[in-house]
């Protein structure tokens, strides 16, 4: 049996270090590449004597050469306060980053998995969202350099699909949570987690009735494994579609951490979406695939990583 060589971009990140260990624990070589922007040396340092791990720093804006048989293109910022720290390099990382991996990929006739986002849709206007959906983005906004660096990213895929016959596959994720989050990334949950358990106010944008669904990353990773493995080529909608508002979810977190919290209401920020929620028709059918994790379970390990991390 061959061992199949992976190349995980963005592995030291929070999906990537998980997607590093799932394949390292199924015994497959993997070679992990980040320039820790947003990923951290500590997420992957346990693997560094395997054998069959290797770890390189290295920014996917500018071209590697190495003999791989699959990519996981993760390489990309992905909460608010981290792509809008530098946008323009946002915008290059999903260009320029995606265009070098699909190069590579084209050379050595490696399989490509590209992790887009629930983002491409936008502030829809078609709810919930389905993979025919195209999306309402506002491309001079202060999230579209990630919004439309994916979509140009999922473009690039398709005209190399379309033009080199590469074998590529588009995962469109949906927020995502669970241990390795960093404390202040700046998404929802770390946010309303690591707050509840320094008892400070629970920060809510707006008036917190803005629905997302939230899929717990276990569940996200066999996701990715099960679409690298099946043969479907379009972009594909991974994540819970169990829909929260964002009031709802603070007082879920309130009762784990067994915390009395006071809101701190504040003003929404630009083109943030109102309503953000996965059909997974496409998923279920193609690869058999659904998420099993219930958001009482994932809160519950998730608030147990944190308070060992505090």
């Amino acid at each position: 049996m061959t061992i199949a060589r992976n190349l995980v971009t963005g592995g030291a990140g929070f999906l990537g270090s998980h997607l590093v260990e799932k394949l390292l624990k199924s015994g497959e070589e993997v070679i992990c590449l980040d320039n820790y922007f947003s990923g951290r040396k500590d997420n992957v340092s346990k693997w560094i004597n395997n054998p069959r791990f290797e770890l390189i720093r290295h920014d996917v804006t500018n071209p590697i050469n190495l003999e791989i048989d699959k990519i996981w293109h993760f390489a990309c910022p992905a909460s608010p306060k981290s792509y809008q720290s530098n946008p323009i390099k946002t915008a290059k990382t999903s260009f320029l980053g995606t265009y070098n991996m699909l190069g590579l990929a084209r050379r050595v006739n490696a399989k490509f998995l590209m992790a887009s986002t629930s983002e491409v849709y936008g502030d829809p206007e078609v709810h919930p969202q389905s993979e025919t959906y195209n999306g309402s983005v506002n491309p001079i906004g202060i999230r579209s350099c990630y919004d439309e660096g994916k979509r140009i990213a999922e473009s690039l895929c398709m005209d190399y699909v379309r033009m080199h016959d590469c074998d590529i596959r588009i995962a469109r994720i949906f927020n995502t949570y669970g241990p390795k989050m960093l404390p202040d990334d700046g998404r929802v949950i770390s946010n309303f987690i690591v707050q509840a358990l320094q008892n400070k106010p629970i920060t809510i944008y707006g008036d917190g009735s803005q629905t997302r669904s939230f899929c717990f990353v276990e569940d996200m990773i066999d996701g990715f494994i099960r679409l690298m493995e099946s043969n479907y080529k379009k972009p594909i909608n991974l994540g819970n579609p169990e829909e929260f508002s964002i009031l709802e979810l603070a007082k879920l977190i309130e009762k784990k951490t067994k915390k009395k919290l006071r809101y701190d209401f504040k003003e929404l920020p630009e083109d943030d979406p109102l309503q953000r929620n996965p059909i997974i028709d496409l998923a279920k059918n193609e690869l058999g695939w659904f998420p099993k994790i219930n958001i009482e379970d994932g809160l519950d390990r998730t608030i147990s990583y944190f308070r060992e991390i505090l």
